[in-house]
């Protein structure tokens, strides 16, 4: 019936708008991601607000066509581009350990490396993380509810979430609130190697 092919047409049209509104807030992240910037460093070359930018990579604003020129301008790509889709998933996907698009951060504190395949949607990331003795990572409050998961595999680490504050030996897990200001510190004399996962609400 005609009515009937016009709604299935319809859902069709609905339904690829927005997995292409989804494509280019995940493709933002991962581009934004694969460059070591910040969304401050984002936010300063685009014009964009960092907030509306926190909201377009987790899938909770869709860009008007205006952002996305400002957007696509700043990681130095056409709107065509940016908008490219993904070749297709496959069933297994492999991160090699010498891929270096999945360093996080590098510096004399530590090493985080992503070993969460960077298209996923970010309500999950896991992280090899590396802390050097003496360093730390600190990190500001994430959004509500968020939560991380951590393995001590080497080492010895002391956790703090807000007021709180607990060590950590090999083998140890512990899982704590990160939508307050927490740390991960390296509490031993050499490197201490974790691996932690960022789950968010």
């Amino acid at each position: 019936m005609p009515v009937k092919k016009k709604t299935e047409l319809s859902e069709r049209s609905t339904a690829s708008a927005e997995d292409v509104s989804r494509h280019v807030c995940t493709r933002i992240h991962d581009l934004r991601r694969q460059r070591g910037w910040s969304l401050d460093v984002l936010s300063q070359l685009s014009g964009v607000s960092r907030s509306m930018l926190s909201q377009i990579e987790r899938n909770q604003a869709n860009p008007t066509l205006a952002v996305t020129v400002k957007i696509a301008s700043a990681l130095g790509l056409s709107v065509a581009e940016l908008v490219e889709q993904a070749p297709t998933v496959h069933n297994i996907e492999v991160i090699r350990a010498e891929d270096r698009s999945h360093i996080f951060r590098s510096d004399e504190n530590c090493s985080i490396r992503t070993l969460s395949p960077l298209h996923l949607e970010k309500d999950v990331e896991f992280y090899e993380v590396l802390i050097n003795p003496g360093g730390s990572l600190r990190s500001a409050a994430h959004f509500e509810g968020t939560r991380e998961f951590l393995t001590v595999q080497k080492g010895k680490v002391t956790v703090v979430s807000d007021t709180e504050t607990t060590e950590l030996n090999r083998g140890d897990s512990a899982s704590y609130r990160a939508d307050v200001t927490h740390e991960i510190a390296n509490s031993s004399r050499t490197d201490a190697l974790v691996f932690l996962v960022v789950i968010y609400q």
